[in-house]
């Protein structure tokens, strides 16, 4: 059989254009343009043919000479396609976050198999057909044996093309922007054998799979029986480059670049490095052994200028070190420390285990989640040049504080108020009423990708300081920046606070509150009208005070309970009071009206923010 040519497609899922206005941008992956054996000369040196003992590969591994690629190829004559039987396994319910589990679960014989075949089944064929999809990860542990099972049912199922992340890492905002694929993660949950895994697939704009699909997965894993995989061996995730089977393609990729080029797009670096580079300006940066370890130091030590010695906890690890990546108060306690010690640094910024969440930190201050967001959206426009034209719109999460409503009407801009959950978010965007949007739970993003984005949000705060310290001279002073427990107990409180909230009404006093509204928060998305229900129970005041519990059930076991506090203050003598003991009356009034010690057992939180 004689091998002729052989010509690779553009990786074109990785082109996308902007809505923004005034900003049009095309980013594509690395590609082979062509590969022929007919030429008497040709621009590939090295060949050597491999054969297997069993005679059902035979392959040819190319070396590109300088005239071409660096990245080694390998090509297949062939591709087999095995069916292998199954049966249903339960407990594979799928939510808008994937799915979720202990890693063990994940390694029982066809967990992972049933449902990644169960979503190709979900899909509509010319959806996936010979076509491309991403393929990434946290880093966390079992994800390369993962990315092999999830590669061979992509090529029994008639996939043309998987762009895999070196080493089978790639952030989910990165996946994001690629316009669609797998995600293996468990967020901000710890990693290791006796820890979380967890699997996503974002859909056709790179939002988290609605409903619609969600719902289909789970239906098809409750009966299938059997499982489409391409026969083909494990790929060298180690190295970047090209492998061919037949008609199916795996390339092996920099994770970071085309996430790099896109930031370069969005952001000024020349303006965020003025102010990196500067003697007297210090950041830190926390990557707490995850994903974003990988792109720290091309973007903020390679192409930022930042000292090498920047950032902590660089290297990602299949088990984060033991660490639980996620950034707030409690799990980055190295970096805080630094923050709030002896002469710390300027800036401090950490992301989590899948790279979309962030936390921001001045030398010895704590910005909320809630506050950072309402403060990107004010300063947007002046610093970050992909908002030249002002933001479309603002939204948060309902839980979310409600700064970023006055920055909305100081604006006047459109603004929207949805349920936790980032494809809320999505819908917006894609209607062209959404740039800027921020969550509780240190989710922080706009419509460049369709999730929320940790390195974004940091370089976002980046340029909004390099902004308002553009004009400094040297030596001028700068200008500076959840409770687990059992679900059923956890169930049970939240059910007795639905039945409260059923039976109160307008005037209804609380200690020294008067209660305007209490409800359980529904929504009604303007773009589809789906209806989201039971979204967190909220206890408004006439003051403006707010008191609001959610559940929410990121992790593989148990639940959490979220407790969100807001109180106005419009005493300018008191902005610097401990927030603890300025809403001290509002806590006090929580936890009494919840009985959350009655129904948790819990005496104190295990996170405060």
């Amino acid at each position: 059989m004689a091998l002729n040519s052989i010509t690779s497609r553009p990786s074109a899922v990785l082109s996308r254009k902007f809505k923004n206005s005034n900003t049009n941008v095309s980013i594509l992956t690395h590609s082979i343009k062509s590969i022929s054996f007919l030429n008497p000369t040709p621009i590939f040196s090295n060949l050597s043919f491999h054969k297997k003992a069993s005679n059902e590969f035979s392959s040819v591994s190319v070396k590109a000479s300088s005239a071409s690629s660096s990245s080694p190829t390998t090509i297949s004559r062939e591709l087999k396609i095995k069916s292998v039987p199954t049966k249903p396994i339960e407990g594979q319910k799928t939510g808008t976050s994937g799915l979720r589990k202990k890693v063990k679960v994940f390694m029982e014989e066809n967990y992972l198999a049933n449902w990644i075949q169960a979503l190709f089944d979900s899909l509509p064929p010319e959806d996936y057909k010979n076509g491309v999809l991403v393929l990434g990860g946290d880093g966390r542990y079992f994800n390369r044996e993962a990315a092999q099972i999830i590669i061979k049912i992509a090529a029994g199922n008639g996939v043309g093309k998987i762009l895999v992340g070196k080493d089978g890492i790639m952030s989910t905002p990165a996946v994001s922007a690629a316009n669609g694929g797998f995600v293996m993660s468990a967020s901000h949950n710890p990693g290791g054998p006796d820890y979380d895994w967890g699997i996503k697939f974002n859909y056709s704009s790179g939002q988290p799979a609605p409903e619609s699909i969600t719902d289909k997965i789970y239906g098809n894993t409750l009966s299938i029986s059997e499982i489409k995989m391409g026969d083909i061996p494990d790929v060298d995730l180690a190295n970047v480059g090209v492998t061919y089977f037949g008609t199916f393609t795996v390339e092996v990729v920099d994770p970071v670049a085309d996430y790099l080029e896109l930031m370069e797009n969005v952001f000024d670096f020349s303006l965020i490095k003025s102010l990196v580079s500067k003697s007297d300006f210090r950041f830190i940066f926390d990557a707490m052994h995850a994903v974003t370890g990988a792109y720290a130091k091309p973007i903020f030590v390679d192409k930022l200028g930042a000292n090498v010695d920047s950032f902590i906890n660089g290297v990602p690890l299949e088990d984060f070190g033991h660490g639980h990546p996620d950034p707030n108060l409690t799990y980055a306690k190295e970096l805080v420390d630094i923050m709030y010690g002896e002469n710390g640094p300027d800036v401090g910024a950490a992301s989590d285990g899948d790279g979309d969440r962030n936390m921001i930190l001045g030398r010895g201050f704590f910005v909320t989640p809630s506050d950072s967001v309402a403060i990107i959206a004010a300063n947007a426009q002046e610093s970050i040049p992909y908002f030249n034209t002002g933001p479309k719109g603002l939204a948060r999460s309902m839980p979310t504080s409600g700064a970023l409503d006055r920055v909305a009407l100081k604006l006047n801009l459109p603004f929207y108020e949805v349920p936790t959950g980032w494809k809320f978010f999505g819908n917006l965007m894609d209607a062209g009423k959404l740039s800027i949007c921020g969550e509780e739970s240190f989710g922080t993003g706009s419509d460049h990708i369709r999730e929320k984005d940790g390195i974004w949000a940091v370089l976002a705060w980046l340029s909004i300081i390099a902004y308002r310290n553009k004009d400094k001279k040297p030596g001028e002073k700068l200008v500076s920046v959840s409770d687990e427990c059992e679900s059923e107990g956890a169930n049970k409180m939240i059910e007795y606070l639905r039945d409260i909230v059923s039976k109160s009404k307008a005037g209804d006093t609380y200690g020294s509150y008067v209660l305007q509204f209490a409800d359980d928060f529904n929504y009604t998305d303007p773009v589809d009208g789906s209806v989201a229900s039971k979204q967190g129970v909220r206890f408004v005041f006439s003051d403006g005070s707010r008191i609001i519990f959610r559940l929410s059930g990121t992790g593989s076991a148990g639940a959490t309970v979220r407790i969100y506090i807001e109180q106005f203050e419009p005493d300018v003598s008191k902005h610097n009071m401990d927030a603890q003991v300025a809403l001290k009356p509002l806590i006090d009034l929580a936890l009494s009206t919840s009985k959350l010690k009655e129904f948790t057992g819990r005496e104190q939180p295990t996170v405060i923010t």
